[in-house]
């Protein structure tokens, strides 16, 4: 057993461990990230309960959470945390997405030097050559401007960087990995249309040269080839740690989209067809994102970042797509508890001249993403909206008198406001209460410690 240090200068999280989920698919791996950006995460012991009725074998978390682990224990779900060697894991990933554009360059310094200092601790404790470093890459670090897989290469403001990160990477037979977001090029790319995406086979082919794409991901994949080739490594493996469809907060980002484009890209995975650029090897390895929603997670690229999931918040299957059960469907999470059944809505009593700007102040702490345009609240009229963002407060707030306030304006009903697809919410009752705070310090003991219970 050996506990790894770092030097907490490098990269705020930089030893953050990324656990792997493999579900049971005809593919070498196809996994799911377990995301707990939640206000009220579903209990640890339950998630563990949904990843095993649907036939999960391996999970990825992006913190390793003392109680997380616990639940694990026993499972028979294989956690990928570094050590101990009972519990082989197969990589550690410095960071996430550490050069993600919006972060404006401010972690890009330190990431190769976090690696080095993270392979010489794997040296030290013998286990290098079990146990690979690997740093999550985003689907903004490489680009093409002319639309072009041929003209791929990785921004400017990367070069130096991602030079040394493969040679890095290839010195120590690592793979590379990386986000590919068809759902975010189709977004951006007025070039894309929405069949290319979704791997429809009635979508316009894009051709580049001799090459012929038929969907999104393919033109994607090999835009990061063609990048990594003009760095120098042409045949490196690349690992694709998240990929996914959103189901709400946006146009496009629907149940029935989602499924159609998950439908696809497992089905394309499954044939090991690979690209143009890379016939017959596809990614050794490909991550779904994600396992559920989580309304905590940052808007800044819109309300759909926290509608990810395959499973609702609470753990109820959104769409059906199959994972490996055959025709069952995906299982939903059992025994769910919740908070009384009792809504927040606007009192229609009162003067409502001022309510919005209370509806406002309620949305800048609660998850109001359903409203965005295109979003599966968005046609709610008013004051049905209004009603929305005060229950989203209350329910955050945990059902508290004071969370349904708001000067008066607000009125606690047992009658469901919900409308259509637009559902109003009612929390999980959990004593879980999420992330600890952990001072970075002590994030590996405290991880080593965790581990050593199970």
């Amino acid at each position: 057993m050996a506990l790894l240090h770092y030097n907490q200068n490098y990269l705020g999280f930089v030893a953050k461990l990324l656990l792997i989920a493999t579900l049971a698919v005809g593919v070498e791996a196809i996994g799911v990230n377990w995301g707990r950006n939640s206000s009220h995460p579903l209990p640890p012991l339950k998630v563990v309960q949904l990843l095993k009725f649907n036939n999960v074998t391996k999970v990825r978390l992006y913190e390793a959470d003392p109680f997380v682990l616990q639940a694990l224990q026993g499972s028979k779900i294989e956690v990928i945390l570094g050590i101990p060697n009972s519990l082989l894991p197969r990589y550690i990933a410095v960071g996430d997405s550490p050069f993600l554009q919006s972060y404006g360059g401010q972690y890009v310094p330190y990431v190769v030097g976090a690696s080095m200092n993270i392979q010489a601790a794997l040296t030290k404790a013998n286990i290098a050559d079990q146990v690979k470093v690997v740093i999550p890459c985003s689907y903004d670090a490489f680009q093409t401007e002319s639309g072009l897989p041929s003209k791929g290469h990785f921004r400017s403001d990367l070069n130096k960087t991602m030079i040394q990160l493969l040679a890095f990477l290839s010195k120590h037979n690592s793979p590379f990995m990386s986000s590919i977001s068809p759902f975010h090029l189709f977004q951006q790319n007025k070039n894309i249309s929405l069949h290319f995406s979704l791997f429809k086979e009635t979508s316009h082919p894009h051709k580049d040269g001799k090459k012929v794409y038929d969907n999104s991901f393919d033109l994607s994949y090999d835009t990061l080839v063609t990048a990594m080739s003009g760095a120098g490594f042409p045949q490196m493996d690349i690992i694709i740690d998240q990929i996914g469809w959103p189901t709400d907060g946006v146009v496009n980002a629907n149940s029935s989209t989602a499924e159609t484009f998950m439908k696809g890209l497992l089905s394309h995975l499954r044939k090991k067809s690979g690209t143009p650029l890379r016939p017959h090897k596809p990614p050794k390895e490909a991550y779904i994102l994600s396992l559920l929603d989580e309304d905590q997670k940052s808007i800044v690229d819109g309300g759909f970042e926290r509608h990810w999931g395959i499973f609702t918040f609470d753990g109820q299957a959104k769409y059906n797509v199959d994972f490996g059960q055959g025709s069952r469907s995906l299982v939903n999470a059992q025994n769910v508890e919740y908070l009384s059944a009792k809504w927040c809505v606007v009192n229609d009593n009162k003067d409502l001249s001022n309510v919005t700007a209370s509806a406002l102040d309620a949305c800048s702490n609660a998850d109001c993403s359903a409203l965005s345009p295109g979003g599966s609240c968005y046609n709610l009229t008013w004051p049905g909206n209004i009603s929305y963002a005060f229950n989203s407060y209350y329910q955050l707030h945990d059902q508290s008198p004071d969370g349904c306030e708001f000067g008066g304006l607000g009125l606690v009903t047992t009658v469901d406001p919900s409308v259509d697809n637009c559902r109003f919410s009612v929390q999980l009752r959990t004593a879980y209460g999420g992330f600890l705070q952990v001072p970075s310090s002590m994030y590996l003991i405290l991880l080593y410690m965790a581990v050593f219970l199970i």
